[in-house]
């Protein structure tokens, strides 16, 4: 059979470089290394003949070759005043006894496995303060958004049925907003925390409360900012929902443990955007300055010359996870990133995929997995190898960059530690594999609940790219639209345009709606209607693409390198429609296509967008507007509705 009426188509490895004892600012050098230069020169003779230059100088958790050309280790030539000695520091990789004040303890991110799958359905309360801080996750001080005054953010948990209620205050002096990825938002979607979408941002100085019911999903999300380019900044945490179908799970592993990976910026994500809009600029994006595990890492400050302005500590840390061995370990993988994907493996250990965006799989071993931008992925390490330490490596696709930067180190490793011991890992990488742009093989992944995909009703087709548009601004573009933020939420234009009979037609219609403005893609479909999505990226570049409110099934995806620029329409009506993977975020690389297939169940506003922060920005955004009467005939809370009432400038 033919494909249905396609609407909207377009024509158009060894060890840690980074070294802890060159850290300066300000000072001819740190106040700490004054205090005990001269102890250390002695020391610091006696360490360099025992260990030798092949370990190198100012170690943090070990050391590193340069990785693809990057940045090179610190030698003496870096130290920041020529007269005086370099300090070397202990080799052996040291737990701090005391946290920073910004930091949670790693305990925070553990699952307790006594925790009540069957508990009957309760309210749950978090009180979030969202605040600027001066931090250092990886030793260099900067200005960061954080919840609570912490990073990584507090973990949300729930049960299935529960009744969420986050009270939040914003004690920025600029609007914020939080989104809770990946979550169906079942007749609350005004609660889906998109800016510009769903509500109007929370003033400065402003409360809010985000009241929802978690109904018909559980796994592995997280939370973030869906203001600008805020969560870049640091405001990002794990939200973790359980039910009764877990216990199966549970069976193949002890312990249950969060896991975030991300890139990491030493200045402010507000103070790139503007350079990476800017004309002519060709949609170079930021490049990040480091990666980071559990929100911390080690840098090498001397990298950035004598003239620089950074001010470093010499207390940061890579992140160690401790284990017994015998014991099985899940990992909650989450991407809290916003540029870059990473290749995530750990030494010796091969890990056992079961969990994609919240799908439970069937197991399946690997030596490593790629993991993008706000994607999750649950997997368990046996503890089964000889007491010792092990680097956990979160490898960062640097071939998807599109130039590069002198201080970056892209391997980000972390430490597997069977007995919490200071010894520095020995241990090596697993046989390269290409590094490319593209999700993990989605085919190797198969849904434990069998859950097939029905037959489209309809086809969108929509092409991505970046183009020159006005005033020589590099955007991005869904065919010929691209996104900004309104004034007005999309969510109280459809409302009141349909509640207004002059317009109510042009926002009832099926199709892509005539009814908003022209920097917004609005797709109008009926409820309960199945959609297929189809992606055409006509960009040089990946593109981790982001459906809210929703799971798809991924029925078809391009080869990378794709074989063909366009789908092969000739093979739909072969399309495997048995239990396919569902996810909410897909990778599409560069010059690549998806079809995506979802039901479009519930009524609201929803985001599809590239979640790299920067090309959301650039307008990488469309929406659908899903069961349009049944949205105006529930009507917005007015406590949603208030917050546009408050005169802000955005």
């Amino acid at each position: 059979m033919a494909p249905p009426d396609t609407t909207g188509a377009t024509s158009k490895d060894a060890t840690d470089a980074t070294a802890t004892g060159t850290f300066y600012n300000d000072h001819p050098f740190p106040t700490a290394r004054s205090r005990r230069v001269w102890r250390w020169c002695i020391l610091g003779v006696v360490m360099f003949i025992v260990f030798g230059l092949g370990l190198g100088l100012g170690l943090g958790y070990g050391l590193k070759k340069p990785a693809r050309g990057f940045a090179s280790p610190a030698t003496d030539s870096d130290c920041p005043c020529a007269d005086c000695p370099c300090e070397v520091e202990d080799p052996r990789p040291t737990i701090p006894t005391e946290l920073p004040p910004w930091r949670l303890p790693d305990d925070e991110y553990h699952l307790s496995m006594d925790w009540d799958l069957d508990a009957a359905p309760t309210t749950r309360v978090y009180n979030f303060t969202v605040e600027e801080i001066q931090a250092a996750p990886d030793g260099v001080l900067r200005k960061m958004i954080t919840i609570n005054g912490k990073f990584p953010g507090p973990m949300i948990r729930a049960n299935r049925g529960d009744r969420l209620m986050i009270h939040v205050t914003n004690e920025l002096s600029e609007p914020t907003s939080i989104h809770w990825h990946g979550m169906f938002q079942y007749g609350s979607n005004w609660m889906d925390g998109t800016s510009g979408i769903t509500q109007c941002p929370i003033p400065p100085g402003r409360s809010f409360t985000y009241d929802f019911l978690v109904d018909g999903q559980y796994g592995t999300y997280w939370y973030h900012s869906h203001f600008s380019t805020q969560y870049t900044d640091g405001m990002v945490g794990p939200l973790i929902i359980h039910a009764p179908e877990e216990a199966e799970a549970r069976k193949e592993y002890d312990h249950d443990e969060v896991m975030m990976l991300q890139d990491w910026y030493h200045d402010e994500s507000k103070d790139l955007l503007p350079a990476y809009l800017a004309p002519g600029n060709e949609n170079k994006e930021p490049t990040p300055d480091n990666g980071l595990i559990q929100g911390t890492n080690t840098f090498n400050c001397s990298l950035y010359g004598k003239s620089s302005n950074r001010t470093c500590e010499t207390n940061s840390t890579k992140a160690v996870f401790g284990v017994t061995q015998g014991s099985r370990y899940r990992y909650r993988l989450i991407n809290v990133g916003s540029f870059a994907g990473f290749y995530f493996s750990v030494d010796n250990h091969t890990i056992t995929v079961i969990e994609a965006d919240a799908t439970t799989v069937e197991p399946v071993e690997v030596h490593r997995i790629s993991i993008n931008i706000a994607q999750r992925y649950s997997v368990i390490v046996s503890a089964n190898q000889p007491e010792a330490s092990y680097f956990i490596r979160a490898d960062m696709i640097t071939t998807c960059f599109a130039q590069p930067n002198p201080v970056l180190d892209p391997l980000v490793l972390g430490i597997l530690s069977y007995t919490e011991t200071t010894d520095i890992p020995s241990s090596v990488d697993w046989d390269a594999d290409a590094i490319v742009c593209q999700d993990f093989n989605s085919t190797l992944l198969t849904p434990s609940e069998v859950i097939s995909a029905p037959a489209a009703d309809v086809v969108y087709s929509f092409a991505v790219s970046f183009q020159i548009g006005a005033y020589a601004l590099d955007r991005g573009f869904f065919n010929d639209t691209t996104w900004k933020s309104p004034t007005i939420p999309t969510i109280n234009q459809a409302v009141d345009g349909m509640c207004n009979a002059s317009t109510a037609h042009l926002f009832a219609a099926e199709g892509v709606s005539s009814g908003f403005s022209d920097n917004q893609l609005v797709v109008s479909v009926p409820k309960g209607q199945i959609v297929d999505l189809l992606i055409q990226n006509l960009d040089d570049g990946p593109h981790p693409f982001h459906l809210h409110g929703h799971e798809f099934w991924v029925m078809a995806q391009s080869p990378v390198p794709p074989t063909t620029g366009y789908f092969p329409w000739e093979t739909y009506d072969s399309l495997n429609t048995t239990n396919p993977l569902r996810r909410d975020t897909l990778t599409i690389g560069p010059f690549g296509w998806a079809l995506l297939r979802f039901e479009a169940d519930h009524e609201g506003l929803w985001a599809f967008h590239c979640h790299i922060s920067w090309h959301m920005e650039a307008g990488l955004l469309m929406q659908f507007m899903t069961g349009g009467p049944e949205l105006a005939a529930i009507g917005i809370p007015d406590c949603v509705r208030e917050l546009c009432d408050v005169d802000v400038d955005e």
